[in-house]
């Protein structure tokens, strides 16, 4: 691996997966990058995954017909199926999907190879017409899964947690929009949110502190979670809207 600043167990964990395929395949790959919380103080050893992008020089089926059979090893050990990429496809897909480039040039290790994220040039105007799309398609998704869910208590809550770590791309996006670099961890992500767009987010809080503490929240609490929820990301979509770029 290359010699960077990774946790001893991050690397530990990531580099016999990556020796394997290095061992096998390494004159297809152009680089391997660590992705996510697993760069972050958010990481949770026992119930994080490591996220990673593998960059081909160009797209070649065979190897993922040699990767898909790893994926039942290495995912005991929390290692996630990686996003396989090709250098031409990054540069034609800045404009499509900004926010997810954005996300990972913003927290990536380089593992193997060159480093082909940290030149990335995301237009901003890419960027906000995409915010503007997710927050209105999280809307809709708050809408379907609470009524979804039927009043079941542990369905919403479930839904709740799970839906939660896809905000924080979205709101990292946000602030960059606001001219600021966004933190890495969650709760400064969140503080740096509400300060930045006078958005209350102090639901998104008390759902992030469910999760870490695996909380069952009553049918009562989770309906007034849902209600400052939804109140919250519209209230966002609507900044978003008035937001000249």
């Amino acid at each position: 691996m290359n010699d960077i600043n990774l946790k001893s167990d991050i690397s530990a964990r990531f580099k016999p997966f990556l020796d394997k395929i290095l061992q096998h395949r390494q004159n297809l790959i152009h680089s391997v990058h660590i992705v996510g919380s697993a760069l972050t103080q958010d990481f949770d050893p026992k119930r994080s995954d490591i996220n990673s992008v593998i960059v081909l020089g160009k797209m070649d089926l065979k190897f993922l017909e040699f990767l898909a059979p790893l994926g039942k090893k290495f995912g005991r050990k929390r290692i996630a199926a990686p996003l396989i990429m090709t250098p031409a496809y990054i540069d034609n897909s800045l404009d499509v999907f900004p926010i997810e480039f954005f996300n990972i040039q913003h927290l990536h290790a380089t593992v193997f190879g060159e480093d082909v994220f940290q030149p990335l040039v995301i237009k901003k105007s890419d960027l906000r017409r995409q915010c503007e799309q997710e927050l209105k398609v999280k809307l809709i998704g708050l809408r379907q899964g609470y009524i979804s869910a039927a009043g079941d208590q542990k369905v919403l809550a479930r839904g709740f947690a799970e839906s939660f770590s896809g905000y924080m791309p979205l709101f990292k996006a946000i602030i960059v929009l606001l001219g600021h670099e966004p933190p890495h961890n969650n709760a400064d992500i969140l503080a740096v949110l509400q300060e930045l767009s006078g958005i209350q987010a102090e639901v998104f809080k008390v759902v992030l502190q469910q999760k870490k503490d695996k909380a069952k929240p009553s049918i009562g609490q989770l309906n007034m979670v849902f209600g400052d929820y939804y109140t919250a990301i519209e209230a966002l979509g609507d900044f978003i809207d008035a937001l000249a770029v």
